[in-house]
Formats: C-alpha cells, structure tokens, sequence
C-alpha cells in the first residue's frame, strides 16, 4: 500500500506542483489509509519533495503574472488547495498594493476598444460595468475597479482630444457636452 501511495505521489508532482492537502486528497480518492497516506507524505517533506511555502510562493508568482489577480483572490486560491494562515500570508507579501494597482490598469487597457465616443452615455456606461465586473470576477476591490476604470476611461477620452484634461479632476468626464 505504501508503494502505491508513493508512485500516486509521484506520478502528481510530475505533472506539476502540489500542495500537501492536494496529495492527501489525491491519495483519499485512491482509498490510501490516511495513516499509510501520512507517512508517505511526511517522508516526502522531509526531502523536500512536498513544500507548501514553496509551493505557495511559487503559485502567487505564477497567478499573478498569468492571471493578474488580486490577493484576495490568490488567497482564496491558496485555501483551495490547503494553504492558509502564515504560509499564505508570507506567499502573499510578495504582492504590493502598487503591484495590484498595475495589474489592474493593464488588465483595462487590453480590454479597451481603440476609441470611446464621449458623447454616447449609455456605450459609456456599459463599457464601464463590463470593466468592473472584468476586475471583480479578478478579486480586485470595487472602490479600486471603478477608480482604475475611470481612470483609463478618462485618459483614452484625452488622448482622443490630443490634450490633457487636468481642469476636469475629479468631474465626470462624460457629463460634459
């Protein structure tokens, strides 16, 4: 029984990268006793086959580069796969608000048709809820989500003029005729 909780081991981390939980409930799936599961498990800690902050690290680095998600929505990634408290903090660290604030800005602008009609509220408006609604399913906050929306928004308006609109901070841009 060992030996074969060992090659379903093994045969997981060939494909990629795992979790402990993952490999217990793997190895669950399989009918490996929990006890004989542990063992394998602990052995394959101890060489360092299994490393959950490894893994976590590595995850958040890869999501966030892939995927460009929130922490919140890594986290929520992480405890997916058994990776909570201070294990999924630390992997999260790695990720700054500025980081955050970038990734959702570029995630925008790839989502951003070349040109807006300022003028046309109701194109606006709906541009803006599928750009919010694009950032909330990445786990981003929706004060955050709306700010960076207007924020491309209003600069893809002033590129379309040729001119910075400095004068209009803080005003709805598409208010204006």
């Amino acid at each position: 029984m060992r030996e074969r909780a060992r090659s379903i081991v093994l045969r997981q981390l060939t494909a990629s990268a795992k979790s402990r939980r993952q490999l217990e409930d793997k190895l669950a799936d399989k009918d490996i006793p929990e006890d004989v599961a542990g063992e394998v498990l602990d052995r394959f800690e101890e060489v360092n086959l299994v490393d959950d902050r490894a893994f976590a690290a590595m995850f958040v680095r890869s999501r966030a580069e892939t995927r460009r998600l929130s922490r919140s929505a890594l986290r929520r990634e992480l405890s997916q796969r058994g990776i909570t408290g201070e294990i999924a903090e630390e992997a999260l660290d790695q990720r700054t608000d500025e980081d955050e604030l970038r990734d959702a800005h570029e995630l925008v602008r790839k989502k951003l048709p070349a040109t807006v009609d300022p003028g046309d509220r109701t194109e606006h408006e709906k541009l803006t809820r599928r750009l919010v609604s694009m950032l909330g399913r990445k786990g981003y906050a929706p004060g955050l989500a709306y700010a960076v929306v207007k924020d491309e928004l209003a600069e893809l308006g002033s590129a379309g003029t040729g001119e910075e609109r400095s004068d209009l901070d803080g005003a709805d841009v598409w208010d204006t005729p």
